[in-house]
């Protein structure tokens, strides 16, 4: 059980999120049914094979992605994929569950698997070695990085370099983190199937002197179509690259109600007056205008460039299109409350024909933690404090 809670980046014990609850573990109230869609299974278009063969596999779960600070460890880390199951949220709360049977999930080191990757973070004039290990692998693979200028050789294209880590090798990429800023990084041999199977993750460089919010939190969204997943997983479903199906809509690999769980899933917990910072990241397939309730913000990052000040406006909404990054800002300053956070393409904000499910989060005052609808949620989202 991890000591931490809300989502990857700024920290909030376990103790404090339990103090700030009242010590209940959020589930202290009698008759709090949680909405269910009936059959429970429609999320993924799940039909009682799917479950079946789910239960009976022999792979394991994903973990919550982690911040990897590189630059403690020398700046050196290594990088493996490895088939898991990937559940997005397991209940049958909310139109659940919601799982992809089988995806590709990077792990860092000797970190646990997990979709998205491993969050690598270092600082702006040091070089990274990343080493993809591939010596328990089944198939080739590469790491492209986005934003940061690299050798030719390290781009990690097969077709352009002719460098590509096959099972049984190891290689390592140099990765200068010459550009400040948010970037993805993701497998670049057969990319189509690659993401679409998981193997894709964050890569923060922290400018020269950098100065963290209050709050600051990484956000990966990200549409699935799950028949591929189901197809590796050997269910008896065709998938189409060029006639994509999303089905599944997560923020860092969870879908809702999930999302809000305070382990597995990343709320955004903040305190009045606190200074929020959250590092957005596309790693799907479709635009995703993300909105945020009740809150002005500012895109201050696009793609590791800094938005000038002059240039800067109040917003409620911004658009991020595929492998797009945008670093938005805002102040604590409603009433406090839980405030939701999500896609407003509504049929993204949906567990098959459920809703709302997909991709939706929320911003989470500690001061709205004890009360009666925060535990409701924490119900739905199937924390047991």
């Amino acid at each position: 059980m991890s000591n931490y809670v809300g989502a990857p980046g700024s920290t909030v014990s376990r103790r404090e999120f339990l103090a700030a609850t009242g010590s209940v573990g959020a589930l202290g109230l009698a008759g709090c049914a949680a909405p269910t869609n009936g059959d429970g299974n429609a999320a993924v278009g799940a039909d009682e094979t799917t479950v079946s063969q789910t239960s009976e596999s022999s792979l394991p779960y994903t973990s919550p992605p982690e911040v990897v600070q590189v630059d403690e460890q020398g700046g050196k880390v290594t990088l493996k994929s490895a088939p898991a199951r990937h559940a997005a949220h397991p209940l049958e709360t909310m139109g659940g569950p919601v799982e992809l049977p089988q995806v590709w999930a990077f792990s860092a080191d000797d970190g646990a698997p997990s979709v998205p990757g491993p969050i690598l973070r270092t600082t702006e004039g040091n070089d990274m070695e990343v080493t993809l290990d591939n010596t328990d692998g089944m198939r080739p693979h590469t790491v492209h990085f986005h934003g940061v200028r690299k050798a030719w050789k390290d781009d990690g294209v097969p077709t352009t370099t002719g460098i590509r880590v096959d099972p049984g090798e190891k290689h390592t990429y140099t990765i200068p983190a010459n550009v400040p800023g948010t970037h993805l990084y993701h497998c670049h041999y057969q990319t189509h199937r690659h993401i679409e199977m998981g193997m894709y993750g964050i890569l923060r460089v922290d400018p020269k002197g950098y100065e963290p919010a209050d709050r600051e939190y990484f956000m990966t969204v990200r549409d699935w179509d799950s028949r591929l997943p189901r197809q590796m997983a050997g269910e008896n479903v065709a998938y189409d690259p060029r006639n994509r199906k999303p089905d599944v809509f997560t923020v860092n690999g969870k879908s809702a109600p999930r999302t809000l769980h305070p382990e597995d899933g990343s709320p955004i917990i903040v305190e009045q007056d606190d200074t929020v910072r959250i590092h957005y990241v596309n790693a799907g397939y479709m635009s995703h205008p993300m909105h945020i309730h009740n809150h002005r913000f500012q895109v201050v990052e696009k793609d590791g460039g800094v938005v000038p000040e002059a240039a800067r406006h109040d917003m409620d909404v911004t658009n991020i299109a595929p492998a797009e990054r945008h670093t938005i800002e805002f102040t604590a300053d409603a009433q406090p409350g839980i405030y939701l956070m999500h896609c407003h393409k509504v049929n993204h904000v949906m567990n098959g024909g459920f809703y709302p499910g997909g991709m939706l989060g929320g911003v989470v005052y500690k001061e709205a933690m004890d009360t009666d609808i925060f535990a409701k949620l924490m119900e739905y989202a199937g924390y047991e404090g």
